[in-house]
């Protein structure tokens, strides 16, 4: 298939990345290449070079127009919406069987909607008006959904419409490779963000007496500032944004992860890639952290329960997390989801044009 995958622009999708969306829509295109597909990857141009980038802007626009700063300015929406009406003309001049559709900005679906487009449009977040209302109002046949989880599925939709599936976000596991037996020390991965509550896993971890390794890129500073850097010390350690190699150690070498959502997390990539080190983990009970994690972790309601879930999930078998991961998030499995929705919207519309023909005859 010839398939455009189209990326948000906020943060370039390139190591190290800046949270989960930008990590999936790098494996998901890699992963698409690999099966032989024929694949664009529409993105800021600052992304990673060895994928197949057609690029939107020259740079992400978080490093033009900060997130934080500007996100009611009308001139933030001007950027995207010049740079994705720019990717539906691209596509439609030049004929793709597909779009994956990996944006949080209506014009993809819109445009899709009217023009006839296969589109299957992952979504990633809750449902937030701008993007809930664009889905709502856009119910083609050929235009499919994809939910990372089933709680995720159930915050969008009461009940399942027909164009929707659950495809679990997926992993190369070569990336992530098995350690056997951690260091005595938690690890916290993650933007460090209000939402993803940092401060919340330092405190937790003090409770137990657990040192902790604090990884991740600062999205908010003042929040960096004001509650996390006064909670460090020699023991409770923040390394910054790690990659590759040195990330997957990091992460691999704990005895615990800690996640700490603060709201309803629609998957939470990081938990997989702990897993499939061996890593359990003790988190906090939101969004689907009970269906990523199973039982290979300590899930808590309250913060205030979740010391002692750090050191009961410490002792638990790490060779069932890699399995778990290897039977439930591959990036193959990934991809045959994706594939199998990709199939449907163009067979829809394939069906809806013979309706249409056949009408008209």
């Amino acid at each position: 298939m010839r398939i455009a995958v189209v990326a948000h622009l906020r943060y370039p999708i390139a190591p190290p990345f800046m949270g989960g969306m930008e990590a999936h829509c790098h494996g998901l295109t890699r992963a698409l290449v690999a099966r032989g597909h024929d694949v664009t990857l529409f993105a800021s141009g600052d992304s990673d070079p060895a994928l197949p980038v057609r690029a939107l802007a020259p740079r992400h626009h978080e490093a033009v127009l900060p997130w934080a700063l500007w996100m009611d300015a009308p001139e933030l929406s001007e950027i995207q919406d010049i740079a994705f009406e720019q990717a539906t003309a691209i596509i439609a001049q030049e004929g793709f069987d597909v779009v994956h559709n990996n944006t949080m900005h209506p014009t993809l679906l819109d445009w899709a909607s009217r023009a006839g487009q296969p589109m299957v449009t992952s979504l990633h977040i809750p449902p937030f008006d701008g993007l809930a209302d664009s889905v709502a109002r856009n119910t083609a046949p050929w235009l499919r959904e994809t939910l990372t989880s089933h709680a995720h599925l159930a915050n969008w939709w009461p009940t399942t419409p027909p164009s929707a599936t659950v495809v679990y976000n997926g992993i190369d596991t070569t990336l992530w490779p098995f350690i056997a037996q951690g260091n005595g020390r938690a690890v916290w991965c993650g933007r460090v963000t209000p939402n993803k509550g940092t401060a919340v896993a330092i405190d937790a971890a003090k409770a137990q007496g657990f040192a902790l390794d604090i990884v991740g890129p600062i999205d908010c500073m003042d929040y960096f500032e004001g509650e996390v850097a006064p909670r460090l010390d020699a023991d409770h350690v923040y390394h910054g944004a790690l990659a590759g190699q040195a990330l997957a150690q990091k992460i691999g070498s704990a005895s615990v992860l800690i996640a700490t959502p603060m709201w309803e997390e629609p998957f939470g990539l990081v938990n997989v890639e702990a897993m499939a080190c061996g890593v359990p983990i003790a988190a906090l009970d939101r969004g689907a952290m009970r269906e990523v994690i199973g039982d290979c972790g300590v899930i808590v309601q309250d913060s205030a329960d979740l010391a002692g879930a750090i050191a009961i999930a410490a002792g638990l078998p790490r060779t069932a997390c890699r399995q778990r991961v290897e039977r439930l998030f591959s990036l193959g499995s990934m991809i045959d989801g994706y594939e199998a929705a990709y199939a449907a919207a163009i067979a829809a519309r394939r069906f809806n044009s013979s309706n249409t023909q056949a009408a008209l005859a």
